[in-house]
C-alpha cells in the first residue's frame, strides 16, 4: 500500500515506520498509510526558520497576494482529481465542493484584499502617524513586520483541503513559512492538493513543509517568533498549549475548538412562515452536510416552547427526505463520517446524551449504493432536551456528527441565555422577521459566540448559510472554542506579524515607511509630477503652484454652479455670532482651485482622479485672499489590472494649501490613476524610421525563421488588414476565447515567441515576398505606417476584422500593433 510522503526541507520523503493505514469511509478498503517515523522536526523547524522566512519575508505583500492567484489558479485547474479522492472521505459533491473550491475561493479573496489593500513592501504600515512633538520634528507610527519563526499548523480531518488553506492563505501571505499537519484521516486528499502546489514551482524555497501522520514531538522545538494554529478538540488544545516549549517561550498559539453553536427560532416564526420553513431548511442542513462534521455545525436547536411539537415533526420528515449513501451516487444527499474510528467515538458521545435526553428521532434510513457494515454510516439523530435550564448535558457534550438536541424557550431573554449555555461557540443563528427580537437577542449572545448569523425571508436568497465561514469575515470564538481568531479579512494577518513602533523626524520616517510625512524634505524638478509615468514618481516629488486670488465672483459663481447657498457664503447679514468675519469662500471650492492650480493640462500618465481622503480645512478663506498651493507624492499602491484597463497603479498625492500668510487653510489626499509605463514602442513614423536604419539584409533573427524584409512585409500586411486592405474575412480565434484575447491586448505581457500564427499557415500568398528587396519593402511599410496613422484620424469610429483578436477599434489596433512591432523589432535585435 502506497506510503503518503511528507515534504521536509524541500524534500519528499517517507516515514520510516509502519505507520497508520488510512481507510475508505464508504467501502472501508484501505487508501494509503500515513508515517512520520524517523523525520527530523527539530531541523524541518529550522529550514522554515532560515530558508523559508528568508525568501518569503523578502517578498513584497503585493507579490505574495499574487502569488496567491495563480497557485490558486493552479490548483483549480487540477480539481477533478481532488473531488475523486475526496469521496473517499464520505463527502457528497457538495461537500467536496466547499471544501476544495471553497479553498481555492480563500485564496483568491487574500489575493484581491491584498492587491487593493495592501503595500508593495515587505513591511505594512499600521495606523496614522502620531505627532508627539510641538514642532512636528518628532513623530512615531508602527509598522507590520512578518514574525521571524515558522507557524505549526495543525488540521482537523473534516476539511481536508479548506483546513489547510485557510491558515495558509494568512501566513503565506503574512510572509511566515508554515509547516502543515492534517489529520491522518482524509491526508490522503491533503497531500495531493499539497504536491501540486509544490510542483507548481509558484512558492519559494522553505515556504511551505508538510507532515503527513503523528506530529511526534515536534513542539518540543519551537521557540519565540514561532507560532502553532490548532483545530481539534478543546482538551487536546489546552494539553499543547500548556507545553513547556509552548508557553515558556511565549509561541503564539490559536485555537479552534469545540463548539456547541445553536440556532433560534424566533417567536413570531410560525409554522406558515418563510421563517419556520427557513429554520426546518438551515437544521437539516447543518445536520448533515459533512454528515455532521463541522465545527459550525447546529449542535442545539432552540426554539419557542409552544412550538417543540412542529419543528420536531418538520424536522423528522426533512430528515426522512435526506438520501445517504455512496457520495458518487446522484441521489446521495449525506455521505459518512470519515472512518470507524470517528463513529465509535460519536456513538459514544450519542450515549452520553441518552442518559439525560430523549431521542426523538432516529430515522433508519436505507443507503444508496452502499453498506453500514463496510463504510462509517450513520442517520441523524434528535434529541429532546425538555429542561435546558437544568439538564446541562445538551451543553457540554458534542457528538460531532449528525446529530442535533431540540431545547425550548419561554422569551428573548431565556433564548439569550440558553445560546451562551454553550459556554463559547463558532457562531450562534437567529431565524426571525422580528428586529425588535432579533436585536435583543444578537447583543445578549454576543459575548459568547464569535459570529451571529440572522436568516429572514430579505437575506435569504443569498445568504451563505448558518455554517459557512467567510474569508473577510472572523472565524473562531471564545471559551469552549478556543479564544482563537483566523481569517477575518486583513485582521487574519496580525496573528503572524510583528507590531513595531518607529519614532524619528518626518525625513526617518519617510525613507521608513515610503510614506511622505508632512515636514519632510520634499523635491522639485522642472517636470510635473502628472507627467511621470507610475514607476517613475518617487515618494516626496512635490510642485509649489503659483497662486491665485479669490474673488467675491469666484465665491458667487461658485454658489450657482454648485447650488451650495449655504447662508455663510451668500448672506453677510446672517455671520452675526459665527467664527466668520464676512462671506466665506466654500471649502470645496478651495479643494476645486487648488486642483486647478496643481492639475497640469497636458495629457500625460495620470488617468483618472481615484479618489479623495482626509480633507480638513483649518482657515477660513475670503474674497482677497491669495492661495497657494503644494502637491507631494505621498505614497504609492501597486494595482491589480484586469479586463481592458490600462495598467496602472495608485498615487497618493498630499495636497497642502496656504493662504498669503502661509497658513495651511486646507489640507487633503487625493488619488489618482496613473498608468505604468508600456514595455512597447510607440508608433509615431519618425521613431520607427530610425529604429529600422538598423535592419540590414545581413541582420539575424535571435528565433524564428523569418528573414528581414520578410518580417517587413508581415508588419506592413498587418497594418493594412487595419486599414481594411483587404478586410479579413475571418477570425480563427474560437468566439467563446475571443473576450480573453482581446483583453490581453491591454496588459503588459509580451507576445510568446514560439506563437503560431493560426492564418499564416493557411495562407502561402502571406509567404511570398512582394518586394524587390529590403529597402523597397521598408520604404513601402513606411508609407503604409503614415496611411495608417491618418486614418484613424479621420475615421476614429473604424473597426476592422483581426486573424486572431476579431474586430478591433482604434484603441485595440494601437495596443495590438505596438505589442507587434516590439515583438519582431526584439526578434532581429533593433530594440
Amino acid at each position: 500500500m502506497e506510503k503518503l510522503k511528507n515534504y521536509i526541507c524541500g524534500q519528499w520523503m517517507e516515514g520510516t515506520g509502519n505507520g497508520i493505514p488510512l481507510y475508505n469511509a464508504v467501502n472501508g478498503e484501505q487508501v494509503a498509510v500515513s508515517d512520520t517515523e524517523g523525520i527530523n522536526f527539530e531541523q524541518a523547524l529550522d529550514f522554515g526558520r532560515t530558508v523559508g522566512y528568508r525568501n518569503l519575508s523578502s517578498m513584497t505583500f503585493y507579490d505574495r497576494g499574487e502569488m496567491l492567484k495563480k497557485v490558486a489558479l493552479y490548483l483549480l485547474e487540477r480539481k477533478k482529481k481532488y473531488y475523486e479522492l475526496s469521496y473517499k472521505t464520505g463527502a457528497t459533491h457538495v461537500d467536496s465542493w466547499v471544501d476544495i473550491e471553497g479553498g481555492f475561493g480563500t485564496f483568491f479573496t487574500y489575493s484581491g484584499l491584498a492587491k487593493r489593500m495592501l503595500p508593495n513592501t515587505p513591511f505594512w504600515v499600521d495606523g496614522d502617524t502620531q505627532k508627539i512633538s510641538a514642532n512636528g520634528t518628532h513623530l512615531g507610527t508602527h509598522i507590520l513586520t512578518p514574525s521571524e519563526g515558522v507557524s505549526i499548523q495543525i488540521n482537523a480531518y473534516n476539511f481536508p483541503v479548506w483546513g489547510m488553506l485557510e491558515k495558509l492563505s494568512t501566513s503565506l501571505l503574512a510572509g511566515v513559512p508554515s509547516i502543515v499537519k492534517p489529520s491522518p484521516f482524509g491526508s490522503y486528499l491533503t497531500n495531493a492538493v499539497f504536491q501540486d502546489m509544490i510542483e507548481s514551482g509558484l512558492l519559494p524555497e522553505g515556504a511551505l513543509q508538510l507532515v503527513c501522520g503523528e506530529p511526534g514531538n515536534i513542539l518540543d522545538y519551537v521557540q519565540d517568533g514561532d507560532s502553532v494554529l490548532f483545530t481539534g478538540s478543546a482538551t487536546t488544545g489546552r494539553k499543547l498549549k500548556s507545553l513547556p516549549s509552548v508557553a515558556g517561550n511565549a509561541v503564539r498559539f490559536n485555537m479552534e475548538a469545540d463548539s456547541l453553536n445553536c440556532s433560534i427560532l424566533g417567536l413570531d416564526a410560525k409554522p406558515g412562515t418563510p421563517e419556520f420553513d427557513l429554520f426546518i431548511k438551515e437544521v437539516r442542513n447543518e445536520m448533515t452536510t459533512k454528515a455532521g462534521q463541522k465545527c459550525t455545525a447546529i449542535r442545539r436547536i432552540i426554539v419557542p416552547e409552544h412550538l417543540v411539537g412542529d419543528v420536531q415533526s418538520a424536522l423528522s420528515k426533512a430528515l426522512d427526505q435526506t438520501k445517504i449513501g455512496n457520495p458518487l451516487s446522484r441521489e446521495t444527499r449525506m455521505g459518512s463520517l470519515v472512518g470507524k474510528q470517528q463513529y465509535d467515538e460519536v456513538l459514544r458521545k450519542i450515549d452520553i446524551l441518552k442518559a439525560e435526553t430523549e431521542l426523538v428521532y432516529d430515522g433508519k434510513h436505507e443507503l444508496v449504493d452502499a453498506d453500514y457494515e463496510k463504510g462509517a454510516f450513520m442517520s441523524p439523530k434528535l434529541f429532546l432536551n425538555d429542561k435546558p435550564f437544568e439538564k446541562n448535558i445538551s451543553h457540554d457534550v458534542e457528538a460531532f456528527g449528525p446529530v442535533s438536541t431540540l431545547m425550548p424557550y419561554k422569551d428573548a431573554e431565556e433564548a439569550a441565555a440558553l445560546a451562551k449555555r454553550g459556554k463559547g461557540s463558532l457562531v450562534g443563528s437567529i431565524i426571525s422577521y422580528d428586529n425588535e427580537f432579533v436585536a435583543e437577542t444578537s447583543w445578549k449572545m454576543a459575548s459568547q459566540h464569535g459570529r451571529v448569523f440572522v436568516l429572514n425571508r430579505d437575506n435569504a436568497k443569498e445568504s451563505t448559510g448558518h455554517g459557512s465561514p467567510l474569508p473577510t469575515l472572523m472565524h473562531g470564538g471564545p471559551g469552549r472554542a478556543g479564544g482563537g481568531e483566523e481569517m477575518g479579512g486583513l485582521n487574519g494577518l496580525h496573528f503572524f506579524l510583528q507590531k513595531t513602533a518607529i519614532q524619528g523626524s518626518p525625513d526617518i520616517l519617510t525613507a521608513i515607511t515610503k510614506i511622505y510625512q508632512q515636514g519632510a524634505e520634499k523635491k522639485y524638478s522642472d517636470k510635473h509630477p502628472f507627467q511621470k509615468y507610475f514607476e517613475e514618481v518617487e515618494v516626496g516629488d512635490s510642485l509649489e503652484t503659483a497662486g491665485r486670488t479669490v474673488t467675491d465672483a469666484d465665491i458667487v459663481n461658485f454658489s450657482n454652479v454648485s447650488w451650495d447657498h449655504f447662508y455663510a457664503h451668500t448672506d453677510a447679514t446672517s455671520l452675526t455670532g459665527t467664527i466668520f468675519d464676512k462671506t466665506v469662500a466654500h471649502g470645496y471650492f478651495i479643494l476645486s482651485a487648488a486642483a486647478g492650480l496643481f492639475v497640469s493640462g497636458k495629457k500625460g500618465p495620470v488617468i483618472a482622479n481615484y479618489g479623495l481622503e482626509n480633507c480638513s480645512f483649518f482657515k477660513p478663506v475670503y474674497a482677497g485672499d491669495t492661495i497657494t498651493v503644494y502637491l507631494t507624492a505621498k505614497e504609492k499602491i501597486n494595482r491589480g489590472v484586469k479586463g481592458r484597463n490600462i495598467p496602472s497603479g495608485v498615487v497618493k498625492w498630499l495636497v497642502e494649501v496656504v493662504n498669503q500668510r502661509e497658513e495651511v487653510v486646507c489640507v487633503a489626499t487625493i488619488l489618482t490613476l496613473v498608468a505604468k509605463q508600456s514595455p512597447f514602442i510607440d508608433l509615431k513614423v519618425k521613431n520607427i524610421e530610425k529604429i529600422l536604419n538598423g535592419l540590414t539584409e545581413n541582420t539575424q533573427p535571435k528565433w524564428g525563421k523569418m528573414s528581414p524584409q520578410k518580417m517587413i512585409e508581415h508588419l506592413e500586411h498587418g497594418v493594412m488588414v487595419s486599414l481594411g486592405e483587404p478586410e479579413a474575412d475571418k477570425c480563427f480565434t474560437p468566439e467563446e476565447q475571443l473576450e480573453k484575447w482581446q483583453d490581453s491586448l491591454y496588459n503588459h505581457r509580451k507576445m510568446p515567441k514560439d506563437f503560431p500564427a493560426p492564418f499564416l499557415a493557411e495562407d502561402e500568398k502571406l509567404l511570398e515576398l512582394r518586394h524587390k528587396n529590403l529597402e523597397a519593402a521598408k520604404q513601402s511599410f513606411m508609407d503604409t505606417l503614415k496611411r495608417y496613422s491618418i486614418y484613424y484620424r479621420e475615421n476614429p469610429q473604424a473597426e476592422h476584422m483581426n486573424f486572431v483578436f476579431g474586430k478591433l477599434n482604434k484603441e485595440m489596433w494601437e495596443l495590438m500593433h505596438k505589442k507587434h512591432f516590439t515583438h519582431h523589432f526584439e526578434q532581429f535585435g533593433l530594440i
